[in-house]
C-alpha cells in the first residue's frame, strides 16, 4: 500500500481557531481527487484528574455547536513553546484550580480524526489531585467544576449523562485501564 500524493494545495479559510485546506490528491491507483478538504487544528491535551478521595474532576460547560451543556475532562490547546506535560498542568490548574504533586502520567497520543483533521489529542492522568487555586478562566470560558466518584463514570456514560466528545469517554477508559493494571 502506498501513500497518496499531494498535487496541489490551497487554503480556503484561515483563522486563529483553525484552517481549512483544499488539496488535489493522486491515489496510488491513479485516481485524482480534485477537492479533498483538510481541517487543520492545533493539538490539544486533556487530563483525567482524580482526587485523593477517588473523585474525577470534570468541568461542565456550554458548547455552542452542540447547543447544550456537557460534562468533560479538563482540556485545552498547547501554547507556544509549551510541552504537552506543561500544557496539561496549566489547563487543569486554570480550569479547575486543582494540582497534583505527582508527575502527570501520559496515557496516550491519538489522532482526532485522521480522515479530515491533522491534529491529535494527548491524554494524561493526574493522581492524588487537590484544589489549591481558584479558577483562572479565559474571557470566553464559563466552567462549573463537578466531582464525581470515579467508579460511577461507567454508569454516567452508559446513561448518556456524559455524552460529550469522544475524548472524555476515551480518556476515562484509558485511565480506568491504567488504574486496573496498577492495582
Amino acid at each position: 500500500m502506498d501513500k497518496w500524493k499531494t498535487l496541489k494545495s490551497e487554503y480556503i479559510h484561515k483563522s486563529p481557531f483553525g484552517n481549512i485546506r483544499k488539496d488535489e490528491c493522486k491515489l496510488p491507483n491513479g485516481i485524482v481527487i480534485d477537492d479533498y478538504y483538510v481541517n487543520e487544528y492545533s493539538d490539544w491535551v486533556n487530563g483525567v484528574v482524580i482526587t485523593k478521595e477517588n473523585k474525577i474532576v470534570l468541568v461542565e460547560q456550554y458548547r455552542y455547536a452542540g447547543n447544550e451543556f456537557y460534562l468533560e475532562v479538563p482540556a485545552g490547546k498547547i501554547e507556544e513553546n509549551e510541552t504537552y506535560e506543561e500544557a496539561i498542568i496549566r489547563e487543569v490548574k486554570e480550569e479547575t484550580g486543582y494540582i497534583s504533586e505527582s508527575k502527570p502520567i501520559l496515557l496516550g497520543e491519538f489522532m482526532v480524526n485522521p480522515a479530515i483533521q491533522n491534529n491529535k489529542v494527548i491524554t494524561f492522568l493526574l493522581l492524588d489531585a487537590f484544589k489549591k487555586f481558584e479558577q483562572d478562566l479565559d474571557d470566553t470560558e464559563e466552567l462549573t467544576i463537578n466531582l464525581i466518584n470515579f467508579n460511577e463514570m461507567d454508569s454516567l456514560i452508559k446513561s448518556k449523562q456524559i455524552n460529550t466528545q469522544l475524548f472524555t469517554s476515551h480518556a476515562y477508559t484509558m485511565a480506568k485501564m491504567y488504574c486496573m493494571e496498577k492495582h
